[in-house]
């Protein structure tokens, strides 16, 4: 009986060893993949929440514009002298201006 005791007790101590690995894997993804990612897409939708007609976008396609009319779920964009398209909010990626400042 006691030896049945002793080895039931090692296994589950080793058991808990052999989850130690799987769960500092578990960790480093979720702050070196996950939460940044999620920081990404928070900050990208308050973006577009803010923006207001004159900002300079681009959208996901690569067109360059600038922002002539906002509605709930779509934004009319310049793109060029009298021409404006319409795209999807979700569409938009950001403004130009940083592209520049970056190069």
């Amino acid at each position: 009986m006691t030896t049945l005791y002793v080895l039931l007790q090692n296994q589950s101590s080793g058991a808990l060893g052999s989850f130690l690995p799987l769960l500092l894997i578990i960790v480093v993804f979720y702050f070196f993949m996950i939460r940044p990612q999620m920081k990404k897409q928070k900050e990208l939708k308050n973006y577009r929440n803010a923006l207001q007609k004159g900002d300079k976008v681009v959208t996901t396609g690569g067109i360059y514009g600038k922002i002539s009319g906002i509605s709930d779920s779509t934004v009319e964009v310049d793109i060029a002298n009298g021409i404006t398209i319409k795209v999807d909010k979700y569409a938009i990626l950001k403004d130009s201006s940083d592209l520049a400042a970056k190069r």
